[in-house]
């Protein structure tokens, strides 16, 4: 299998992180810790991050179980019309390994030899947003959850010791979005799927135009789904609703 895993070649580089893992302790709401993982992503050299829970086998778009992103619009959007999931090596990898991979496009295109023309422009559109190189670390939580924190940007053959300071930072992050959900779950108002969908990506900083993109839907039906859940959260706009939801726990 061409797939790269934890490599010991290059000892020499010195971790970057600092004191990044224990600010995470600190880190309040789910916007804290967009803004934390933005920073991390650009210290140690990445371009995106995502977030997520990991699909299960008859999973057919990743917008569902996404967490936290900064990833472009038009590749989440791209990702899941063209039902890219299917295709994912590092989404197969996921279900047989704890242990933290790299997966590079060149992986893609070996691994997925038949597949249809839509995989090959979906990875002409990662090319051009600078993507080479996706750095899987599996996570979990307390209750069994699984997940994972997912770096993305130029191929890069990373030490051990970056790799286990990635690790620890991964772990720590998922595990802060979990409490900081669990801290202030409430019942007292029922959230459809769709709306706490809508709500996690306007939380992301995506406009209805971007949410309807990534989710498949119009527009109009965004808008609908975000002003039905803003009144169900008695809130005076969006941003108050996703403060509000992300103080129930509904997102996180």
């Amino acid at each position: 299998m061409p797939e790269t895993v934890m490599s010991d070649t290059i000892e020499k580089e010195q971790p970057r992180g600092g004191d990044f893992a224990a600010e995470i302790s600190t880190l309040q709401t789910q916007f804290d810790l967009i803004r934390y993982m933005r920073r991390t992503s650009q210290a140690f050299g990445f371009k995106n991050f995502l977030i997520c829970q990991i699909p299960g086998f008859d999973a057919e778009k990743l917008a569902v179980a996404s967490l936290l992103s900064n990833m472009p619009p038009d590749l989440v959007s791209k990702y899941d019309s063209t039902a890219m999931v299917q295709y994912s090596v590092g989404l197969r990898r996921l279900r047989e390994t704890t242990t933290p991979f790299q997966i590079t496009i060149d992986d893609w295109e070996q691994q997925n030899a038949n597949s249809p023309p839509e995989l090959s422009g979906y990875l002409s559109l990662l090319r051009e947003h600078g993507i080479s190189q996706a750095n899987y670390f599996p996570v979990h939580d307390a209750d069994g959850r699984r997940a994972t924190v997912i770096w993305l940007g130029a191929c890069t053959d990373l030490s051990m010791a970056t790799m286990m300071e990635l690790q620890m930072i991964a772990i720590h992050v998922f595990n802060r979005l979990m409490e900081i959900g669990a801290v202030f779950k409430d019942n007292s108002v029922s959230l459809s799927e769709r709306e706490i969908q809508c709500l996690n990506w306007t939380a992301a900083g995506k406009t209805s135009s971007e949410i309807a993109g990534i989710l498949g839907l119009s527009e109009h039906t965004v808008n609908h789904y975000l002003n039905h859940v803003t009144k169900k959260l008695d809130a005076v706009n969006r941003t108050q609703a996703v403060v509000k939801a992300m103080k129930k726990g509904y997102i996180s």
